[in-house]
């Protein structure tokens, strides 16, 4: 796990101060790897590679940017969990280091572009293919790994994390479609960001610079074929058998390991089934707050560590780390998205590393195999049609109204979603209604200029996610985890990765392997939501690893976390200094304001006032410090650099 970095000229000219520009990138995300710090500069210094380290695999052995004998080079951030089977593909014998790095120059020699097609694992790197003068690049399937890039005339550049790029963008402005969508969803759609010159490289896509010319493709898609050949217990039985070899690959580190257990069903999956390999030595970590007893879970993660068998360490989260933390949280994020359990997720990796260096989690879950009671609301109304129509027992896509009520109970704390939900009609188009669940802008009033955003509609966007071509279109419970898959999960991935990574902390997680999810992929939703039971099928398939009262809860609900309390009391001030700062007061898009009048009135559980207060000191952090970001290349060229070639 480590961070890239990297500049090329699509031209092919010298670039001045190339050198100190790689130095800055790699200084900018320094925090992800202190193990190390490399450089490569070509000799015509018109493409450069920086790589800061954090060593997990060839610990002494996998240094980069890693060249090979035809004179290519990589610079990557990742893991190959199956890099010792491609080894033995690949001829073990010609390889010189341990790492998994120096496979992927194998695979790329052998099989060209792709070879991201023959890599199992979590990575983004840039290939510098020294024959045909091509840059390479490819991210993972799922977009675990980022990959960001901006390009300032000639000059293509890359990185980890975006704020390595802003020395380089011309200026630090906001992408006004980005926030529209980022006030819709909490998230940006496709390869935008809120920097509006900064773009990612999607989740399973690839990158090329040949000729002058940079394109990009698609190299790996979920489809939805669902197979109706088989029963559910033959789902059932394949379902345990992927995942066991996701996680076998997943174990694999030259260092400990851990894994996070938050009470719920995936991550005490992950880490019942890790114990197969590290009964001794496996150590889980979990976190809480003490403002009640719906903000503490822990009691559920004691009972999987005590029936799986390994020890668990607890974090007690406080309103003064909140106040302390905060403003890194945004910094780290790079920029504001998902919710604010990326909080108490900075402060569980925190707690994480100072015992560990790899942990596990069970991120994915929820996408893949539908655990957001969300499904469960829009499902409702869509029985409630069925049953009036007269269709609720055709076809294979329909859970009858009748199996529904049982599970409504989920439903509980829900009720005000629900009521909202239905407060502008019932029985619209299935898109139409689940952009409806989703989307939050609406309770966003006179908080938000509208205007001064344009007329971009985030809809037509939404609309071509949610009806894909993969996904076939009568099954809604489909159509509704695709489009969390490709927007929400990516999402959740990049507070994975960031909250990790702040404290060179590498995070895995063995249920996005793709095997796993292209097998979820084919099971009809009459088996997977079978009589409306969030994740029925992974409960059935892996019952013998979690404990019985994990698989009864109802009450789950991801990382619950007080931003209400804290912000009406414990962290009253702080955010009011937030919003009523100057800068705040003075923002063109969002009247702060109005937001400081309403601060009291935000619902328990809301998500408007963090929506907010991550976009305010967002702006403060890299907007309102622009002269700071817009300095550093000039000031580093200024020092001396070591002479010997490959190192700053």
């Amino acid at each position: 796990m480590c961070g890239i970095a990297g500049i090329v000229d699509i031209r092919g000219a010298s670039v001045p101060d190339l050198r100190a520009s790689i130095e800055v990138m790699s200084d900018l995300q320094r925090h992800r790897g202190p193990d190390g710090c490399g450089a490569w500069i070509d000799p015509g210094n018109s493409v450069g590679f920086g790589h800061v380290r954090l060593s997990i695999i060839d610990i002494d052995g996998g240094a980069q940017p890693m060249a090979d004998d035809a004179g290519n080079w990589v610079t990557y951030n990742g893991e190959i969990y199956n890099y010792l089977e491609l080894r033995d593909e690949l001829g073990r014998d010609s390889f010189r280091s341990a790492s998994d790095t120096e496979v992927i120059l194998a695979a790329y020699r052998r099989w060209g572009a792709d070879c991201v097609q023959h890599f199992r694992g979590m990575f983004a790197f840039a290939l510098w293919d020294a024959r045909q003068r091509r840059l390479f690049c490819a991210r993972d399937r799922f977009g675990i790994k980022p990959f960001y890039y901006t390009q300032s005339g000639d000059r293509f550049y890359f990185s980890s994390e975006a704020k390595a790029l802003l020395p380089f963008v011309d200026r630090i402005a906001t992408d006004r479609e980005a926030l529209k969508e980022y006030l819709a969803f909490q998230f940006c759609l496709g390869d935008r960001t809120l920097f509006k010159d900064i773009r990612q490289l999607q989740p399973g896509h690839s990158l090329q610079i040949s000729n002058g010319v940079v394109t990009t493709r698609r190299y790996w898609e979920v489809y939805y074929d669902l197979d109706f050949t088989h029963t559910a217990v033959y789902f059932e039985e394949q379902l345990r058998a992927t995942a066991e070899d996701s996680v076998r690959l997943h174990v694999r580190s030259d260092v400990p390991i851990g894994s996070y257990v938050s009470g719920g069903i995936d991550s005490s999956l992950v880490a019942a089934m890790t114990t197969k390999y590290h009964p001794d030595d496996l150590i889980g970590f979990t976190g809480r707050f003490d403002e009640g007893p719906e903000y503490d879970e822990s009691a559920y993660a004691e009972i999987v560590a005590r029936e799986a068998g390994f020890d668990l360490k607890t974090l007690t989260i406080r309103s003064e780390d909140f106040v302390d933390n905060i403003r890194k949280v945004i910094f780290h994020l790079d920029y504001p998205t998902a919710g604010p359990g990326s909080f108490p997720q900075y402060m569980i990796s925190k707690f994480v590393a100072r015992d560990r260096k790899v942990v596990l989690g069970g991120q994915g879950g929820d996408e893949v195999f539908g655990g957001y009671t969300r499904y469960l609301i829009a499902y409702f109304e869509q029985c409630i049609k069925a049953a009036i129509d007269g269709t609720s027992r055709s076809g294979n896509f329909v859970v009858t109204y009748e199996s529904i009520i049982p599970n409504l109970t989920a439903l509980r704390q829900y009720k005000p979603l629900v009521q909202e939900f239905w407060r502008e009609g019932l029985f619209g188009p299935m898109d139409l209604r689940y952009f409806r669940l989703v989307n939050r802008a609406p309770s966003l009033g006179d908080e938000i200029n509208w205007h001064a955003l344009g007329d971009y509609s985030p809809l037509e966007t939404f609309q071509t996610i949610f009806n894909g071509d993969n996904v076939r279109k009568e099954s809604y419970f489909d159509l509704m985890t695709h489009f969390d898959f490709k927007t929400l999960l990516p999402a959740l991935l990049q507070v994975e990765d960031r909250v990790s990574m702040a404290h060179g902390l590498e995070s895995r997680v063995p249920l996005l392997d793709h095997p796993l999810v292209e097998l979820a992929a084919t099971i009809p939703a009459d088996i997977k939501f079978e009589n409306g039971q969030l994740k029925h099928v992974m409960k059935t398939a892996f019952k013998r690893y979690i404990p019985e009262a994990v698989l009864a809860r109802t009450d789950k609900m991801g990382f619950p976390t007080p931003i209400t309390e804290f912000t009406r009391h414990q962290a009253r001030a702080f955010v009011r200094d937030v919003f009523g700062s100057a800068p705040a007061l003075s923002r063109e898009v969002v009247n702060n304001a109005v937001v400081l009048r309403r601060l009291d009135a935000e619902p328990r559980f809301g998500r408007k006032i963090w929506g907010l207060l991550s976009l305010e000191l967002w702006q403060q952090e890299f907007h309102d410090r622009e002269p700071h970001y817009q300095q550093l290349v000039r000031a580093t060229a200024e020092r001396s650099y070591d002479s010997v070639s490959g190192t700053l």
